[in-house]
């Protein structure tokens, strides 16, 4: 679709938005937000004509892109049918979500509890395992984020939790592996692995394996900076979880549904977890939908003696509709495949070309459609391009390479001194090195402020 300039409507857009939207995770006198007139797979434009290659899918959930059509025809039907029904009822488009769901979650997850999203999977998730275990803490990573709810914001480790942290809600925090900034003197993976596994039991123990209901990774982790874990470190947690009889919860609302090539991440390291949450690409967030995948052994605490949650949307008729659309057109369209050859064809030796060439670039990681770019001031040091949780002046580096982009026509995602490439699943080969190209201009911004 080819964009219509309406600067007078996108005024009007931008002005209610000011006057009464509150915005999350922000000062609200300090923003100044894009009014978007409309998008269309990979892309997105404003009223005033310009169009952005979107690099975030949004945040990093429209997998199938924007506005597939065979997905918003089955919203439309659905709508047409029946647009909500209570989530006490058997519901075609639930039962069918909940099927195909199961039928791709590894092991025995053949259970689905819906939710509206993935912050309130992550609270039901550990409601599910301290019920199971009788059991009060969980134990998260530092690097890690959950969601904005209060269960799910405490159990996050980067720095959205501090304005909400209690400090008693029984979470207990480790950290995960991260070669490049090992905070266990490691040189190679196979002793952050070793190393991140001993540090792990350690906690366990002296936090008292009778008191842990459960350990929470994400699979892969997201927002803080797609950490691929080292061969091993997964089954190793899996192992220890049997153990000490810990339920093993792994977080896929970001890497799940072929962000990583693979239906799940969890298939990249063969391991099942107890409990796993799913949101986002599950519907291309079409309409807001997530869950929990349950074993066996965890559905059948609940088998006589009834689960003490659950949300008056749960498994909505319209949402299940969508993911049942997504997951089929994913299907047929080979796109969990289309991920995995894009990211090793395309995207990563790009990424690793921009590397030599920018000297900003200090580390190249990822898999699938699922990259980070981390950005510093010296390679030889690995100083962070700007610092922890930069903002105001701090940020400006990140700030200048962010404005770069956009005026490439790049919408990119940032955390930190990273940028992330994550775009639609099915980004077309000619879109994707459209992006690459703008942000090979972008990270020239980034150069000027290495030492």
């Amino acid at each position: 679709m080819t964009p219509q300039p309406n600067p007078q409507v996108g005024a009007a857009v931008k002005a209610a938005d000011r006057k009464h939207v509150f915005h999350s995770w922000s000062a609200q006198e300090l923003i100044d937000p894009l009014a978007v007139a409309g998008a269309e797979g990979s892309y997105f434009w404003d009223y005033d004509g310009n169009r952005y290659l979107d690099f975030t899918s949004g945040l990093v959930y429209t997998n199938i892109g924007y506005q597939h059509p065979k997905v918003v025809a089955a919203i439309q039907e659905q709508a047409a049918k029946m647009t909500t029904f209570a989530p006490a009822f058997a519901v075609e488009s639930r039962s069918e979500a909940a099927r195909l769901i199961a039928e791709r979650t590894p092991g025995d997850l053949d259970k689905i509890f819906f939710t509206n999203g993935g912050a309130d999977a992550v609270e039901h998730a550990l409601r599910m395992a301290r019920l199971h275990t009788g059991r009060p803490k969980v134990l998260s990573a530092y690097r890690s984020y959950h969601g904005g709810t209060q269960q799910a914001i405490n159990v996050t480790g980067d720095p959205r939790r501090w304005a909400n942290d209690t400090g008693t809600a029984g979470v207990v925090r480790f950290w995960a592996p991260f070669l490049y900034r090992s905070r266990f003197y490691a040189q190679t993976e196979e002793q952050e692995c070793a190393r991140a596994l001993e540090h792990l039991e350690s906690t366990i123990q002296f936090e008292g394996p009778s008191t842990i209901a459960a350990i929470i990774l994400e699979t892969v982790p997201g927002t803080a900076g797609i950490m691929l874990p080292p061969a091993g470190y997964l089954a190793g947690v899996r192992e220890l979880c049997d153990r000490y009889g810990i339920v093993f919860v792994l977080d896929e609302v970001m890497a799940g549904f072929g962000r990583t090539g693979q239906w799940f991440a969890a298939d990249l390291y063969d391991v099942t977890p107890d409990l796993l949450t799913f949101a986002k690409g599950v519907n291309s967030g079409y309409v807001p939908l997530g869950g929990v995948a349950l074993s066996g052994a965890i559905a059948e605490t609940f088998a006589k003696r009834p689960y003490p949650g659950g949300l008056t949307y749960s498994g909505h008729p319209l949402a299940c509709a969508a993911a049942v659309a997504t997951i089929n057109v994913m299907e047929e369209e080979g796109i969990v495949t289309q991920a995995a050859r894009t990211g090793a064809e395309i995207i990563e030796p790009a990424l690793r070309d921009l590397a030599e060439r920018h000297p900003s670039v200090g580390e190249v990681r990822g898999v699938g459609m699922f990259w980070a770019l981390e950005l510093v001031r010296d390679r030889e040091t690995r100083e962070p391009l700007v610092p922890y949780n930069a903002a105001g002046e701090a940020n400006a580096p990140m700030a200048a390479f962010a404005a770069a982009a956009k005026a490439n026509g790049l919408w990119p995602f940032l955390n930190m001194n990273r940028t992330h490439v994550v775009p639609p699943l099915n980004i077309t080969e000619a879109e994707a090195k459209e992006g690459l190209a703008a942000l090979d201009v972008a990270l020239a911004a980034a150069d000027a402020h290495v030492a």
